[in-house]
């Protein structure tokens, strides 16, 4: 027997070693704890889980979506993209200083502000939507913009795109999106993170912005993004507003425009929509949390898999590594699996600790690769 026979008969004998591993799973979200911190607290600007009732927005458009929300119950926001449509789904809040529109915190000056939402997208996703998010300083009711901090697509994945419609200290916009009118600011580099391929489909994103405005006449403004609890993107040394102090940042808008259309019919989520003046980070969870896992795509049941947590987003010190699950879920405790690290004999996580989760699965003999370390969360105390 020649050495290519035995190596096809030893193949054909040995089906796990010829098996193509199967797709990489993820931790699709995590149940979060009943009550979140920022509902009450004071640096919140803006809350909504959309789990109704429905908040007064300036402008809405699209759900709320009883089928799709973080942590399996409640509702969310649907971006419907007809095929070559633009896309239906915007939530419009006015805040502080704002000249129009229904203004909470009114009377309020924010020069400072941070924005997040988690967003998913339907497994199998395609292409690239424009935009997601903005935040915008308002200055008159006909909505001409003083700056303007864009959270866009490019390509596959999400970058920043900071505007100014000062020159010197006065305003130069004269409607909405006066594009000719605004000095862009620099929209590169991209984030790392490929948040619209479809590898990365079908789970829960958390996605923070940053809008710190300049000091009036000095360039020391700043414009970060943070994707799944990690800094992705930054502009710094920002002259947003030149000397110009009549107006703050004002105005949070959730959109779902794309400039060209959608290449396919398909659908994403937004979700634990907050604003806030200080950094928001993922949502809180109870000590003992519930971990939900992306749908199996093939056919038959769900094959087993596996969930590790870590206490730092490289996976330097896992703390907790569950048995082989069946189900979609599965709670991390000391029954379904093992604490570890600085948590051995432990039987809950650390409160006020923030944890990374990954997952591998098995089908045919085989066990995927492990997933990134992904879907931050924070243990709420006990």
């Amino acid at each position: 027997m020649t050495v290519r026979s035995a190596l096809v008969l030893f193949l054909l004998v040995s089906p796990a070693l010829a098996a193509e591993p199967p797709p990489v799973p993820r931790i699709e979200s995590v149940v979060p704890s009943p009550r979140q911190p920022q509902e009450t607290d004071p640096a919140t600007i803006w809350y909504d889980d959309f789990n109704g009732p429905e908040k007064a927005y300036t402008e809405s458009s699209g759900g709320p979506d009883e089928k799709e929300s973080y942590g399996g119950g409640g509702k969310s926001v649907r971006c419907l993209y007809e095929q070559g449509q633009r896309g239906k789904g915007n939530r419009k809040v006015f805040f502080g200083d704002a000249p129009t529109g229904k203004v909470v915190r009114k009377g309020e000056k924010f020069d400072d502000v941070y924005w997040r939402i988690y967003v998913k997208h339907q497994p199998g996703w395609t292409g690239g939507p424009a935009k997601m998010s903005r935040a915008t300083s308002i200055v008159s009711p006909r909505w001409n913009q003083a700056m303007i901090a864009h959270v866009w697509g490019s390509t596959d994945r999400l970058t920043l795109d900071p505007a100014s419609g000062v020159r010197g200290g006065d305003v130069v916009t004269r409607q909405y999106n006066d594009f000719a009118s605004l000095r862009w600011l620099g929209n590169k580099p991209a984030a790392q993170f490929p948040i619209h391929s479809a590898a990365e489909s079908g789970w829960w994103v958390c996605v923070e912005s940053r809008a710190k405005l300049n000091t009036p006449g000095r360039k020391d403004g700043l414009n970060q993004l943070w994707i799944d609890g990690r800094l992705e993107a930054e502009r710094k040394n920002l002259d947003w507003r030149g000397s110009y102090a009549g107006h703050g940042v004002n105005a949070v808008f959730l959109e779902a425009y794309w400039n060209e259309g959608s290449p396919v019919t398909q659908s994403r989520w937004y979700d634990n929509f907050i604003i806030s003046t200080k950094p928001i980070g993922p949502v809180t969870c109870p000590p003992i949390p519930v971990l939900i896992r992306t749908a199996w795509p093939g056919p038959g049941p769900t094959p087993a898999w596996e969930a590790q947590l870590s206490a730092d987003p490289e996976g330097r010190t896992v703390v907790w590594q569950s048995r082989p699950q069946t189900s979609d879920r599965v709670c991390a405790d000391a029954r379904a699996g093992a604490f570890s690290g600085p948590l051995a004999g432990k039987t809950a996580l650390a409160a006020g600790a923030t944890y990374f989760c990954r997952i591998r699965q098995q089908a045919g003999g085989t066990w995927s690769d492990w997933s990134r370390w992904h879907q931050p969360f924070v243990a709420e105390g006990r």
